[in-house]
């Protein structure tokens, strides 16, 4: 849910900076599928149905990011999609380091008044003796505030990725030195003599 609050507001920034949104139809992706299945598979074993087999929707949920994997790798050449790549890597190194689960901290969970899941499968949870706990979701987004959520580094660099990527596909002005040409400096007119 995090995530997507962001992503929105990362649409909204757009028009903000002088950029076009509509701009975004002429982006050619490929392979949108893979990326639209591993969305929906996520939101069905985190949100849908989470009970049921863990060891099953933790291998489902690494599998996802293989998916993701390959759409960016289908689209490598748009700009600033490696951001997102390295984000998506952390995230992976991160849960696959600890069986299938994000590691969040307590003091994170507790900030984001989000309490620690037993019996059911959760993308995030509280692990005990964490691998790699620092790539983790050991920020808060705190109780009260919209999206109050656990993040990860990886979802900020995913963030930011996907910011640079909106804003570059756009033409908005944070790109427009680059889009700009430098005039070049006109040679002095020669001097004829009489």
């Amino acid at each position: 849910m995090t995530l997507a609050l962001a992503f929105l507001l990362l649409l909204l920034s757009v028009p903000a900076a002088g950029g076009r949104l509509g701009a975004l139809a002429e982006v050619e992706l490929r392979s949108v599928w893979l990326i639209l299945v591993a969305f929906g598979v996520q939101v069905l074993i985190v949100t849908v149905v989470p009970s049921g087999a863990t060891t099953v929707h933790r291998i489902v949920h690494l599998l996802t990011y293989g998916l993701a994997a390959a759409f960016v790798l289908r689209n490598l050449e748009l700009r600033f999609v490696w951001m997102l790549a390295l984000g998506g890597v952390m995230n992976f190194v991160a849960i696959a380091a600890n069986g299938g689960v994000m590691p969040a901290s307590r003091s994170a969970l507790s900030a984001a008044g989000l309490d620690v899941q037993s019996g059911s499968f959760a993308n995030s949870d509280l692990v005990e003796n964490a691998h790699v706990s620092f790539l983790g979701d050991v920020f808060a987004i705190p109780a009260g505030w919209p999206g109050a959520n656990v993040f990860s580094a990886g979802d900020a660099v995913m963030v930011l990725g996907a910011f640079l990527v909106l804003h570059a596909a756009t033409g908005s002005r944070l790109f427009a030195a680059a889009r700009t040409e430098r005039p070049r400096a006109q040679a002095a007119p020669a001097v004829r003599r009489p």
